[in-house]
């Protein structure tokens, strides 16, 4: 794999027991990316994100993350890979339970030997750099949901890592709270390096952070379009693209 690209996927199949969603997916994310996984309601967006984070097996294929061969990697070095990444999902997963402060203390806690003091400096950080600073002992409960997303995010750059995964970040989220999250994700990106790969089907979102992008296609169960989001509306490939990414745009049909 080339040294400049931080995730490779080869020929890879996703899907649950023996039902393959989406198959011979091939796809280079770089380093320092933003990378959009898009696609149509029940495409496998979601499932695509889940195999390449190892939550659930692939089918069959290959992924590359970091040099390292993911699917066959030993238990040890899945770990050390894992602890590379963070993942936001949709509702934030915040634990009701913790404050924002020890829901961010908590992977600090179980995969570094800081102490405590070192823990608290860290989180007030994290959380002051996504606009929560003031809000540590704070529950879930107590504040919005873009507030919840952004805690979320704090969370998942804890361990300061090289690759974060986001599984709709806007969903449920007001127009201004999706814009500003949409900002958080650029500034992250631009001042971290971080390599920000993203599930969405929101397209103000997809054109405003999207750098690269694949778009999964149903009807033919594999990728039909590569690149630059804004590229792709400019010059869609094929009929699917093109009604995706003008959905609630009145227009003609176009002709092949």
């Amino acid at each position: 794999m080339k040294q400049n690209y931080i995730i490779r996927a080869e020929n890879l199949s996703i899907g649950y027991d023996n039902k393959i969603i989406m198959r011979n997916l091939s796809f280079d994310i770089p380093k320092g990316d933003i990378f959009i996984i898009m696609g149509g309601s029940g495409c496998g967006k979601s499932t695509l994100l889940r195999t390449l984070t190892g939550l659930i097996p692939a089918q069959s294929g290959k992924i590359w993350i970091r040099n390292i061969d993911f699917i066959k990697a030993r238990k040890k070095e899945k770990l050390e890979i894992m602890k590379h990444s963070g993942i936001l999902y949709q509702s934030g997963a915040l634990f009701s339970s913790m404050t924002l402060a020890e829901n961010v203390a908590l992977p600090l806690q179980q995969y570094t030997k800081y102490s405590q003091n070192k823990i608290d400096k860290i989180v007030s950080f994290k959380l002051a750099l996504v606009g929560l600073s003031g809000y540590e002992n704070y529950y879930p409960s107590e504040i919005s949901g873009g507030m919840r997303k952004r805690a979320g995010l704090a969370r998942a750059l804890a361990l300061d890592p090289e690759i974060v995964y986001f599984d709709e970040p806007s969903a449920g989220l007001d127009p201004v709270s999706s814009r500003n999250l949409d900002d958080l994700i650029l500034e992250v990106n631009k001042t971290l390096g971080t390599t920000i790969i993203v599930v969405t089907h929101e397209l103000p979102s997809i054109f405003a952070i999207g750098k690269n992008s694949i778009f999964l296609d149903k009807t033919v169960k594999t990728i039909s379009a590569k690149g630059n989001p804004n590229e792709l509306l400019k010059n869609p490939p094929n009929e699917q693209v093109f009604e995706f990414l003008t959905r609630g745009v009145k227009h003609e049909k176009r002709t092949k």
